[in-house]
């Protein structure tokens, strides 16, 4: 059970990073979850303080992650169009790797922007407000999802249980 334990948990933790660039998965509060199942292992131990600390920080940045997009669209102009227009072209992007999820949130924003007002400089500059901001929020749960993994690391390491 305890292999089978660290096995689920490591699974999470990988999750977790690709739910830094997948939109359908929280990225940190996956990998947080990673944490949650090591917790019940016997060869781990994790304090309260530990989760509690990192379970604030996954969702701080899981709000974060609503936050950055929708900062960086209204910075630079944009609408609601223009960050819904990211959220889909992020979708479709995935299925054109690995260029697609990097294009696809901006040509998604600049259509969206297009079909809201038919302005091309402003639906660009907006465009390329949501792209960022979509960059920067993605970076984000990224570098915390790694942060999280080489936490696990760690925290595995001291395993002092039988794994089976």
């Amino acid at each position: 059970m305890e292999l089978f334990l660290v096995i689920v948990a490591f699974l999470l933790m990988l999750l977790g990073i690709l739910g830094s660039f997948l939109p359908v998965i929280p990225g940190p509060l996956t990998s947080w979850a990673g944490f949650l199942v090591l917790h019940f292992t016997e060869g781990v131990q994790l304090s309260n303080t530990f989760l509690i600390v990192t379970l604030i920080i996954a969702i701080f940045i899981y709000v974060l992650d609503y936050i950055i997009p929708a900062i960086g669209t209204k910075r630079f102009g944009g609408s609601k169009a223009g960050m819904i227009g990211t959220t889909l072209g992020l979708l479709v992007g995935l299925f054109f790797p690995p260029f697609g999820i990097i294009i696809g949130p901006f040509i998604g924003a600049l259509i969206g922007e297009m079909i809201h007002r038919n302005d091309t400089n402003k639906a660009l500059k907006a465009a390329f407000g949501s792209f960022l901001g979509f960059i920067a929020s993605t970076f984000l749960k990224f570098i915390v999802a790694i942060i999280f993994l080489g936490f696990f690391i760690v925290k595995l390491s001291g395993h002092d249980a039988s794994w089976f």
